[in-house]
């Protein structure tokens, strides 16, 4: 029976919960951590570690994106970001470097993200990075996705990333022909992923569209201000495990479609990785976590796609903090760590969390035991 609470005579509330109130309860067993695999796989694409990159500019530009990919993840450049508005974008995160204040950080980034995107620079930013030989993918908004996409698939763009705040089957739009995301991917040869999501119903609606992979959360963290603009909160480990639900009834429906969910919010230590993949993620989606790497392009700054909207900024501008960079993309990702919170070794901690509880494999520790701890 689902956890609900009388907030007020007659109207009741689903109790959820967070990563950080979520266990792992450790098995009888153990296995050396040399013997376990963190690889993962979406349609003909494999990689090293479960990691999609979150596409904000503070963290992904071409180059970093490939340094990800060669690092065993997937990179995702933002199609409207400040690589596909600018031919040199480096004035603009000088500028950025520069604000001093929140007010003007939020006015900065709304001017910043005021420049038209370019449909050319879409096409050129995917040829860097498919010259780099990594698994190039690009990120579009569900408004702006049946008017760019075209560039990123001529360009031939291998996976297509359609994520907005809150994504539905169906966005509707007044300014023309509402995306109908089933009729849209099934005329498309590259797979796409979809989000995000909050809960089982929207889970299994983007599962019917024929996406490969569906997002999961909001991207909310300290910096993520959806929760106080628009009242939305996603508890991560109650939305993780529901798109789980999702996910197995949907292979049951089909009679073997697999579509992968991709966690992305709450996340920010190997703890949080862990966890996430253990209520039933089979990836995650990292942010600020990246800007702690030296790679970063913004070095050191964060902010959210949304934090740039022009009427209604939904993020917080971070800058760089104390000590910035910890390390290299290297280090964040693979370690080794010299800080025990860990912000570095991501997916050394999450194998090392595998190893103790006995799994050998993704798959597996999708089963391990769970306690809640309030």
């Amino acid at each position: 029976m689902r956890d609900s609470v009388e907030i007020g005579m007659g109207r009741f509330a689903r109790r959820g919960y967070h990563l950080r109130e979520v266990g792992i309860v450790p098995s009888r067993r153990t296995r050396d951590v040399e013997a376990v695999s963190t690889a993962w796989q979406i349609d003909a694409y494999r990689f090293d570690i479960p990691m999609v990159a979150h596409p904000s500019d503070a963290t992904m530009s071409p180059e970093s994106v490939a340094a990800v990919g060669k690092l065993g993840g997937l990179g995702v450049l933002n199609a409207e970001g400040l690589w596909t508005r600018y031919d040199d974008p480096a004035p603009a995160y000088a500028k950025l470097a520069a604000a001093d204040d929140e007010s003007t950080s939020t006015k900065l980034l709304q001017e910043l993200y005021a420049a038209p995107v370019r449909e050319e620079l879409i096409g050129q930013r995917i040829k860097e990075m498919r010259e780099e030989g990594v698994t190039t993918a690009v990120r579009l908004s569900p408004q702006h996705t049946a008017r760019l996409a075209p560039a990123a698939l001529a360009a031939g763009v291998d996976v297509l990333v359609i994520q907005g705040t809150i994504v539905s089957a169906e966005h509707v739009s007044l300014d023309g022909t509402p995306l109908n995301l089933k009729t849209f991917i099934a005329d498309l040869d590259v797979p796409v992923i979809v989000g995000g999501c909050t809960n089982y119903q929207t889970a299994l609606h983007l599962m019917r569209t024929g996406a490969a992979g569906v997002i999961v959360g909001i991207g909310a963290d300290d910096w993520s201000t959806s929760d106080d603009v628009l009242g939305i909160d996603v508890p991560m480990a109650t939305a993780i495990a529901e798109a789980a639900a999702a996910r197995r009834d949907y292979l049951d429906e089909t009679g073997g479609r697999y579509v992968h969910v991709i966690a992305d919010g709450d996340i920010e230590t190997s703890g949080d990785v862990a966890r996430a993949l253990a209520c039933g993620a089979d990836a995650v989606m990292l942010g600020e976590p990246l800007a702690l790497a030296r790679e970063a392009p913004a070095g050191g700054a964060w902010w959210h796609s949304a934090a740039s909207h022009p009427k209604l900024p939904r993020g917080r501008f971070a800058g760089p903090g104390e000590g910035w960079p910890f390390g290299g993309l290297w280090e964040v990702l693979h370690g080794p760590s010299d800080d025990p919170r860990g912000w570095l070794n991501l997916f050394g901690g999450l194998k090392r969390a595998m190893a103790k509880t006995g799994f050998s494999d993704l798959k597996e520790f999708q089963k391990v035991g769970l306690v809640v701890s309030e």
